[in-house]
């Protein structure tokens, strides 16, 4: 009997140490093709504060905040891209999961490829300048001799 009223407290005192830290529930849209539609385009924007994340899959208050206004907008009756670019508008090509090729993003798109390339290069040019520094060791006279000797006197051990 003591144990199922310490078992009974100890999980009331979790409940109410747990409680503070709880959350409210998401709102979702009452119409699921709505609520497909807000997230279709949930996932072509990035979450601005996780930044590796669509807003989709991010909890981040600001991302709860995207969502439910991708909703409104859907209810107001505005398309997709009509919603795609006024978040652009506000916040820039980098919301966008997949921002367009362009001038101002040539570099977030080329960035990688010019890193890989001048790696790449610059291994390259590491190889060659080792490869002349080798072949360009040549050894004095004295320094072959005394190399022979050391080689004749290991020849002459057991």
């Amino acid at each position: 009997m003591k144990v199922a009223i310490l078992a009974f407290f100890a999980a009331a005192l979790m409940v109410a140490s747990a409680a503070p830290w709880a959350k409210d529930a998401v709102p979702v849209a009452a119409d699921p093709v709505l609520e497909q539609r807000a997230m279709r385009l949930a996932e072509e924007l990035r979450c601005l504060v996780c930044q590796n994340q669509t807003i989709a899959d991010s909890n981040a208050d600001l991302a709860v905040d995207l969502r439910q206004q991708i909703r409104e907008q859907l209810k107001a009756g505005k398309t997709n891209n009509q919603i795609l670019d006024f978040m652009v508008q506000r916040y820039g090509d980098f919301v966008l999961y997949r921002p367009p090729f362009k001038a101002t993003t040539a570099l977030l798109w080329l960035g990688p490829f010019i890193l890989l390339l001048a790696t790449a290069a610059a291994f390259a040019g590491y190889i060659v300048r080792r490869k002349r520094r080798l072949e360009e060791t040549e050894l004095s006279d004295e320094e072959r001799a005394r190399a022979e000797a050391l080689l004749a006197s290991d020849r002459e051990r057991p």
